[in-house]
């Protein structure tokens, strides 16, 4: 095998592949498998910002229940005997570092930066190695400006850093009026990576029942060009790490983002399609792949086909298919 390491967020990681946030995340058993199977790191399934708030009201309102909202209660009570969402998760973080030497992301699905940033502190307390939060502000409130939906992103990060030393990662749409600039200012946030991108519930209609519907839960490969493109366009404009996401289901797609600059990539779809297995052969085929190139390590061609490196750069603005659709059929 081939020199496969790399560094994320000033973790040493020795793969490039990291499994993404998802159900396939939130379990024990789960997380050895990534693991043997060759991830760099695992990101837990998200926690909601509401889920937070929630035990937090709980445990003000409810004080003769032991204090589950904090680490030490691991060392006097039985898994058993916790009852909430929250503290379960602080279990796992906890368990999943005690089992697994590759570094355990923490996630919290957040809308707001209301109250719940200061309980941040629990996910480094139980030994979580990063947090990774996953931020969409639906811009849909016709009485909010595009200004005051993209402060919640930078109040988030600021609460947050407040409350942390471990790294944080922060997961963004590329729904913004000014996306390269966007990143570029979330980057100098003190954040140590960006992912692009995150994916959302989106809506479809049954044309039987009338109802409204989830669309394709899964990413397909014809993903990829989303995040490829935007990886490609801010790799080394950037200060902090790239890591991508969305449409990554092969060893292909894997090589194609670290050539356009990308640290990691996050994969969740293709393991749910495919199985927990398909870590290994990804990198096998990246393994493979640098032998015949004659690549030692990923550092040798990270970036290779980034916009900065490219002959033509301006392949990677282009947004109309002027050469397939001008001709007539």
């Amino acid at each position: 095998m081939k020199n496969l390491e790399t560094n994320y967020m000033g973790l040493k990681l020795k793969s490039p592949v990291v499994a993404a946030s998802s159900g396939l995340t939130n379990s024990l058993e789960n997380i050895i498998e990534i693991e043997r199977y060759g991830a760099g790191a695992v990101v837990l399934k998200s926690l909601f910002e509401e889920e937070i708030q929630i035990e937090i009201n709980k445990s003000v309102l409810d004080m003769s229940r032991p204090g589950t909202l904090y680490p030490e209660i691991f060392d006097f009570f039985d898994y058993a005997t916790v009852d909430d969402t929250v503290s379960k998760y602080l279990y796992l973080i906890k368990k999943a570092k005690e089992n697994v030497s590759i570094p355990i992301i923490a996630s919290v699905n957040c809308v707001t930066s209301d109250e719940w940033p200061y309980f941040a502190k629990r996910f480094q307390e139980v030994g979580a190695d990063a947090l990774e939060l996953n931020v969409f502000v639906m811009p849909s409130d016709l009485s909010r400006t595009g200004e005051e939906n993209e402060k919640v992103y930078f109040d988030i990060v600021e609460k947050v850093k407040k409350e942390v030393s471990i790294p944080i990662a922060l997961k963004i749409s590329y729904y913004f009026s000014n996306l390269a600039s966007m990143i570029k200012k979330l980057s100098e946030t003190g954040v140590s990576a960006l992912v692009l991108f995150n994916r959302f519930f989106s809506p479809d209609i049954d044309l039987e029942t009338y109802k409204i519907i989830p669309s394709s839960l899964y990413t397909t490969p014809n993903d990829l060009p989303i995040s490829l493109r935007w990886i490609a366009l801010m790799s080394g404009r950037v200060s902090c790490d790239l890591a991508a996401s969305t449409g990554i289901h092969d060893g292909k797609a894997l090589i194609k983002q670290l050539l356009a600059g990308a640290k990691v990539c996050q994969v969740a779809s293709t393991l749910y399609k495919n199985g927990i297995h398909r870590i290994q052969s990804m990198l096998d085929e990246l393994d493979g792949w640098m032998d015949m190139n004659e690549f030692n390590s990923i550092d040798e061609f990270r970036g290779k086909c980034s916009q900065a490196n490219i002959s033509n750069p301006a392949l990677y603005e282009r947004s109309q298919f002027m050469r397939h659709f001008s001709q007539k059929f």
